[in-house]
């Protein structure tokens, strides 16, 4: 993944609503971001497969970031 890529995955991780990211499954999470991302950003197949891989290799931190601003917490 592009350093470009990195930086729109996070900030659409941090726009998107957190009740979402924190009450969908895993696999619909993986799904939604990644459908997020190719309406923002043209992706090919092999860009989209790295981006699922990445998101499924940080599920957890993102749930945690979502928790965070749920309870209001941001320095969390």
């Amino acid at each position: 993944m592009t350093p470009t890529m990195l930086r729109q995955l996070w900030s659409l991780v941090e726009t998107t609503q957190a009740s979402t990211l924190v009450d969908l499954d895993d696999a619909s999470l993986v799904q939604c971001l990644v459908k997020q991302f190719k309406k923002q950003a043209g992706i090919n197949a092999k860009e989209a497969d790295l981006l699922k891989d990445y998101i499924c290799s940080r599920i957890a931190l993102i749930r945690d970031m979502a928790e965070a601003r749920l309870s209001g917490d941001a320095s969390a």
